[in-house]
C-alpha cells in the first residue's frame, strides 16, 4: 500500500481540492483521520462528490468535531482527547491519500502534532501551498520541518491565484519539485477535478 499524506502550509490552502485531484488521478482511496468543523459537510463527503472513478474507497474519520478549531481545542470542548494510538490506518491494498487538518504543527493534544501522523504512517508527503503575503515564509518553514524529520517529500502543489515570483523562490529555495498547479476556479466540479488529475497521472509509476 502506498501512503501519500497531503499536508498544507496552513488552514484553508486547498488540501481538500488537491486531495480530490490526486484521488482521481491515482484512482486512490481517501481518508481524513481528523475532521474539525462539520456544519455543512465533511471533507470526505466533499471529495467523494468530486470523484468520477468507481475504484476509490472513502474511509470514515477517526475523529469528527463540530467546531472549526485546532483539533486539540475542538476535542477538549467535547471532552475528548485525541491519541495517536487510536488512529489506525484503514486496511486497503490500494494507494491511499491521507489528508491532514490545518498545518504541520497544529496540535492534536498537549504533546503530539499533525506532523506526527506522517511518522506514524510512514507516508510520502505532498505539500500544498497557496500564495498570500507570508506564504514564502510559511512554506519554507514547513519544508524545514519535514526535512528535519527525514520525510520523503514528493513535492509541492501550488493552489489558487498564481504568483510566479513567489513560486520560483519557493522552488529554488526548497529544492523540491513542483508537482502541479491548480488555479482559482469559479466552481470546483467533477469536470474540473478530472481536468487537473491529468497533471498527476505520472505519479502512478
Amino acid at each position: 500500500m502506498r501512503k501519500i499524506f497531503i499536508a498544507g502550509i496552513g488552514t484553508d490552502v486547498g488540501k481538500t481540492v488537491v486531495s480530490a485531484v490526486m484521488v482521481e488521478a491515482l484512482k486512490a482511496d481517501y481518508w481524513k483521520p481528523i475532521q474539525t468543523g462539520n456544519f455543512f459537510a465533511t471533507d470526505t463527503q466533499v471529495v467523494q462528490k468530486l470523484i468520477s472513478n468507481t475504484e476509490s474507497n472513502f474511509f470514515p474519520e477517526r475523529y469528527v468535531f463540530k467546531e472549526y478549531m485546532s483539533p486539540h481545542v475542538a476535542a477538549e470542548q467535547e471532552g475528548i482527547e485525541i491519541t495517536l494510538d487510536e488512529i489506525q490506518l484503514p486496511e486497503t491494498s490500494n494507494t491511499i491519500i491521507i489528508e491532514g487538518a490545518g498545518g504541520l504543527l497544529v496540535p492534536l493534544n498537549r504533546t503530539e502534532m499533525m506532523i506526527d501522523l506522517i511518522t506514524k504512517f510512514e507516508a510520502e508527503v505532498v505539500l500544498v501551498v497557496q500564495n498570500y503575503l507570508g506564504s514564502i515564509n510559511h512554506t519554507l518553514l514547513s519544508v524545514e520541518a519535514l526535512k528535519s524529520r527525514g520525510y520523503n517529500i514528493l513535492g509541492i502543489v501550488f493552489n489558487g491565484t498564481p504568483h510566479q515570483l513567489s513560486e520560483d523562490i519557493i522552488i529554488d529555495s526548497s529544492g523540491l519539485k513542483m508537482l502541479g498547479k491548480i488555479t482559482k476556479e469559479n466552481e470546483i466540479s467533477k469536470r474540473v477535478i478530472s481536468m487537473y488529475a491529468n497533471q498527476f497521472e505520472y505519479l502512478k509509476q
